[in-house]
């Protein structure tokens, strides 16, 4: 008797966690669902050349006709905002999945294997950082400035290493466990364990690592955009926005508060889907 009272506080508090959890992760949902359809369907109902200058509407501060205001060259910057929003979410979610297909298979190798195949891995993985990620992406943009191609590239080769690294701690207890000696005794086949026990365990970690590494990508294009060696001007991107508005803050505040609140939304809707992994 006395033992379950003294087990309920535990219990509420677990719950507690559990719903806390499960809002969080609602609410990053639904910040990433309007910033998804912000930036899928705002360029067409717009319908606003994101080019398109008219320098006599300089300047222009929010209102009817432009809602968030033209910048110095008369542009719509809700129009440029829709765009970069479209391009920074559609090329960080291609490089963080480009990154999880190598990195979730050589992961899942180096444990399954082994020996001088995970040796060998291993010190691949620890070459790669010990290059500074961004430094990478920044060797790839220097190659061809301003090409789409050698951002996605210098992304997905900075990020795969952390999907090996966090796939191959997992997959190896995994397959260290009871359940999958028990297959392979009762002769079960390398498809069998894979989709039946270490592909069911390694689907929450991965959603969790995909969100994270994701947002890293965002931060890094806005980044190299900010400081003028990512995509160049007149492409619509965050980092090159801000850029282009920080000299005009103290006449027109309203420019810059644009593309940054946009990246604090995605970045914040992509931490709050990955969660802390707490539930206490």
């Amino acid at each position: 008797m006395s033992g379950s009272v003294i087990d309920m506080p535990a219990l509420d508090l677990a719950g507690h966690g559990a719903r806390r959890t499960t809002l969080r992760r609602r609410a990053g949902l639904v910040i990433l669902a309007l910033v998804s359809a912000f930036s899928l369907f705002g360029p067409s109902l717009i319908g606003i050349d994101p080019a398109r200058q008219t320098l006599a509407d300089t300047l222009l501060p929010p209102g009817a006709a432009h809602w968030l205001g033209t910048d110095v060259l008369g542009r719509s910057v809700l129009a440029r905002l829709a765009h970069a929003a479209r391009l920074s979410l559609g090329l960080a979610l291609l490089a963080a999945l480009t990154a999880a297909v190598p990195g979730v298979l050589l992961g899942v190798a180096a444990s399954w294997r082994g020996g001088r195949i995970e040796r060998a891995l291993v010190m691949l993985a620890d070459a790669v950082l010990s290059v500074p990620g961004l430094l990478l992406v920044l060797l790839f943009a220097a190659l061809a400035p301003g090409r789409h191609w050698a951002l996605y590239i210098g992304l997905s080769l900075s990020l795969w290493v952390e999907y090996f690294r966090v796939c191959r701690a997992a997959s190896r207890q995994v397959l260290a466990s009871d359940a999958v000696q028990a297959s392979r005794l009762l002769g079960f086949g390398t498809g069998y364990v894979l989709r039946r026990h270490l592909l069911p365990a390694l689907a929450p970690v991965l959603g969790t690592l995909l969100a994270f590494s994701a947002a890293q990508a965002v931060l890094a294009l806005a980044a190299l955009g900010f400081i003028g060696v990512g995509l160049q001007p007149p492409t619509p991107e965050l980092g090159l926005m801000m850029t282009e508005f920080l000299p005009h803050y103290e006449e027109a505040p309203w420019l810059i508060a644009a593309p940054v609140a946009l990246l604090m939304a995605v970045v914040l809707g992509m931490m709050l889907v990955a969660g802390d992994g707490e539930t206490t």
